[in-house]
């Protein structure tokens, strides 16, 4: 018995120390890591560009829903950054299933070409090869969000019966952004 338990005791010994050496070099932060990479802003190699807030995004996506709440719509909003990358999706009541897709799919084609997806539903007409563009839904709803002209991000909105009204209440969720 005297011999298991000083066994033991010594079992729980080895384990705290390899506990503790665990512990302390994963609390410890590698010196290469701890060095700041900076780099030259006044480079010309680098641009600085301008982003949505998740913050932003959000009350742009709300804006949209009540907008279409408001006309007893049930649609989904999509909000996608300069490079189609989704920030908020919000599904609304009773929003049907293939409007998530949808919303993220009008919002990517609107900031991808800097215009409302109406718009751009007119240019199939001269170049019909436009709508293979993997990604992209040639159909009213999507609104481009511009500053000084260009596009920093895409409302994409779907579920209400019209692409007209789709995109009406995208570009509700842009004109919050302006608030």
């Amino acid at each position: 018995m005297k011999k298991v338990l000083i066994g033991s005791a010594a079992a729980v010994a080895v384990a705290v120390g390899a506990f503790g050496a665990v512990s302390a070099n994963a609390a410890a932060p590698a010196a290469e890591t701890r060095a700041a990479v900076t780099a030259d802003v006044s480079n010309r190699n680098l641009q600085q560009t301008t982003h949505l807030t998740v913050e932003a995004a959000t009350k742009a996506a709300q804006a949209t829903l009540k907008a279409a709440e408001k006309e007893n719509q049930r649609i989904t909003v999509s909000v996608v950054d300069r490079n189609g990358n989704t920030i908020v999706t919000l599904r609304g009541d009773g929003a049907g299933p293939q409007s998530f897709e949808s919303a993220e799919r009008k919002a990517y084609t609107a900031v991808s070409w800097n215009a409302p997806t109406s718009e751009l539903v007119k240019r199939l007409e001269n170049a019909p090869n436009l709508k293979d563009i993997p990604g992209t839904l040639f159909l009213g709803g999507g609104a481009p969000v511009q500053v000084k002209g260009a596009p920093i991000a895409g409302i994409g909105v779907a579920g209400a019966p019209s692409g007209d009204l789709d995109e009406k209440f995208a570009k509700a969720g842009v004109a919050a952004l302006n608030r």
